[in-house]
């Protein structure tokens, strides 16, 4: 029998954790009991409440939770928000190049001598290829099958990213590739122009050649360059670089977060590289090779170089250098087996080295009309002072008067002032006027080294063509002989040094083009100045070429130039020699050509002509051949260099090069 709830009311049951027990609790807790053995299970449970400390733990724990959710929140928003921002951009928008075409190079007569074309790379994006291993395979397997490269090599390639999976695609790879890009995630086909140069052979050491650019170029410049660029390594192509560059223009592309593209935006235009027009000559300088090839072959030699220069102005009509090479082996796509061979040459890189702006040598009596302008600027001797030549002199030793020095001349030239020392190449009277003899002053070393360098020579080359810093040639003197031997009995400078430099022989060397630039500084009255290739820089749209007042055409699909910029004719220097000085050594130098050195060639000519020879001696009968011509005498259009290395015995071996080339260009 159940006892009335009244009676439970004021019983109750103590607990650890201070609360009471209703009596209906109880109740409910028997009848559950009861239902509990009714089923067969034996464990008693007691419903009671959670404890105060696990719901405080928990507290605690939610609140620390939600602390941190805080400070990451204000770490991503508010820290990190402005790298987060870019990386999310850069994840949303994709930039490609659009590729623009550099600029080309004509010479004075507009004849087209570089042009570019289309060539096509395929390269990878790294960040667009399956994230999925097995679709990315897939995809790197079909690459292989349709370039014919190992996996193995595309995969380093891919991982390196370091340069184009496949370079200058041939027409059937790359209309298979066309077809099935959109297949392939990661890979692009680019369009990136290269170089084509007309006649390579015949300008290479003038225009130069491009080359692939290389990382650290990349790093310095990579708003301009991308690793499939291609720049100036050397000539005309690597000093105007900045000018016949390109500069790609820019699309973005936008996708979403899955990858798929929203839309495509030109962010920024492609500019073409501007374009050049040189004061080249390109006929000439063909004409130039010819006869020196010609006469190479007859010699049995191989080396050479000519410097052809608007006197006027300083412009380059010509250069020269032989052996010769073919730039367009350097440009992709070219014979690897004939560009390796170049590289292999048995003369050691010769035709690489050009021999008109880098060559140094020996420059024998075509020294003698400098020795001259200097002679009459000092007032040491007169023009028309003659000097009794009778094949040589003899010097008494400095120390030692008892013991002599015998300096030899070519042949006896009897009583000769200086316009015949000139044209007859008078040693006797130049040993006589530069280191001086009996009563007659010389010049000495010092004032022969400073009117050399008054001319141009044993200084660093000035045009704007890549020019080593050391090929400045050189002019000796005491100093430098003692700087040079010290400590040796070679260190002292004797007599004998003054009277070789005064016929140029000795120490002294000097390039093919610091005696085109001297000689032009006679020939024009006295204005020694810069050479330079390039005359005007145009900027070209489709059209025809104008030049200045006349609008010349062409064959090729030039375009409607703009002058951008007219190079003017740089003078270096001016009046360091009195006209009428040098007045009078140009008559000597016409006397050279009508009864001298020079008579019996250059006196064939169409035009009155200017010229000296000379003949280098460098031993067992070995010697450099020159000559220097300028014409027509009255008013000088052109001077021209030619040297000839090495030629057996002393032959006039430059001066039928001279007339014809010079017969070609007055009668054309």
């Amino acid at each position: 029998m159940f006892k009335s709830p009244r009676e439970f009311k004021n019983r109750k049951v103590k607990l650890s954790f201070k609360e009471d027990i209703e009596p209906h609790e109880i109740l409910l807790d028997k009848l559950a009991q009861r239902k509990e053995e009714e089923l067969g299970i034996s464990e008693k449970k007691f419903e009671v409440p959670l404890l105060k400390k696990i719901l405080e733990g928990f507290l605690v724990f939610a609140f620390c939770l939600i602390l941190i959710l805080f400070a990451k929140t204000f770490q991503l928003q508010t820290i990190e928000a402005k790298n987060l921002s870019a990386l999310a951009e850069e994840n949303k928008f994709i930039f490609y190049r659009i590729q623009a075409a550099r600029g080309v190079i004509y010479d004075r007569n507009l004849n087209q001598l570089v042009s570019n074309f289309s060539s096509f790379d395929l390269v990878c994006l790294k960040f667009d290829l399956p994230k999925e291993e097995t679709e990315r395979t897939k995809v790197l397997k079909e690459i292989s099958q349709i370039t014919k490269k190992n996996l193995t090599e595309l995969e380093e390639k891919i991982r390196d990213c370091q340069e184009p999976i496949a370079e200058n695609i041939d027409q059937q790879t790359l209309i298979i590739l066309e077809t099935k890009i959109k297949e392939l995630p990661g890979f692009q086909i680019i369009q990136n122009p290269i170089r084509k140069y007309q006649d390579g052979q015949n300008f290479s050491h003038l225009i130069g050649f491009t080359g692939k650019i290389r990382t650290e170029e990349l790093k310095a410049a990579p708003e301009f360059y991308s690793l499939t660029d291609y720049i100036g390594r050397d000539g005309i192509e690597k000093s105007y670089e900045e000018i016949l560059r390109r500069n790609p223009g820019q699309i973005r592309v936008e996708r979403d977060a899955l990858g798929n593209v929203i839309s495509k935006e030109i962010i920024e235009l492609p500019e073409s590289g501007k374009s050049l027009v040189l004061w080249l000559d390109s006929e000439l300088q063909k004409k130039i090779i010819e006869e020196l090839e010609k006469k190479l072959q007859e010699l049995g030699l191989k080396k050479a170089a000519a410097v052809a220069i608007d006197p006027k102005t300083g412009g380059v009509l010509a250069l020269v250098s032989l052996p010769k090479f073919d730039n367009n082996l350097f440009q992709k796509g070219s014979d690897p087996e004939a560009l390796q061979k170049l590289l292999d040459d048995p003369l050691k890189l010769q035709p690489l080295f050009n021999r008109a702006i880098s060559g140094q040598y020996l420059i024998g009596s075509t020294i003698k009309p400098l020795i001259a302008s200097a002679a009459l600027e000092e007032k040491t001797i007169s023009p028309n002072k003659k000097i009794n030549c009778q094949g040589a002199i003899t010097i008494p030793h400095q120390y030692e008067p008892e013991k002599e020095t015998k300096k030899e001349d070519w042949t006896v030239h009897g009583w000769t002032d200086l316009r015949k020392a000139i044209a007859e190449s008078c040693n006797v009277y130049f040993y006589t006027v530069g280191g001086g003899y009996k009563e007659q002053e010389g010049l000495g070393p010092t004032r022969i080294k400073k009117y050399l360098e008054l001319f141009g020579w044993g200084q660093i080359p000035k045009i704007d063509l890549p020019a080593p810093e050391w090929a400045t040639g050189l002019v000796p003197d005491p100093e430098w002989k003692k700087k040079k031997f010290e400590g040796t009995p070679e260190q002292y400078w004797w007599d004998g040094d003054t009277y070789n430099l005064s016929i140029g022989q000795g120490y002294i060397l000097t390039t093919p083009l610091q005696v085109a630039t001297a000689f032009s500084a006679i020939a024009n009255g006295g204005k020694l100045l810069e050479p330079h290739v390039v005359q005007k820089t145009v900027d070209t749209l489709a059209g025809s070429v104008q030049v200045g007042e006349e609008d010349k055409s062409s064959s090729s699909p030039f375009a409607e130039a703009r002058v951008i910029e007219e190079i003017q004719p740089k003078i270096i220097r001016e009046n360091f020699i009195e006209p009428e000085n040098l007045q009078i050594v140009r008559e000597g130098m016409r006397q050279a050509v009508t009864a001298g050195s020079a008579t019996g060639w250059l006196d064939q000519l169409p035009v009155r002509a200017a010229a000296k020879t000379g003949t280098a001696e460098l031993g067992n009968d070995y010697y450099h051949n020159w000559v220097t011509v300028f014409a027509p005498y009255e008013d000088p259009q052109i001077v021209l260099t030619v040297m000839i290395e090495n030629v057996k015995e002393i032959q006039a071996a430059t001066l039928p090069v001279a007339k014809n080339i010079l017969e070609w260009y007055f009668t054309r």
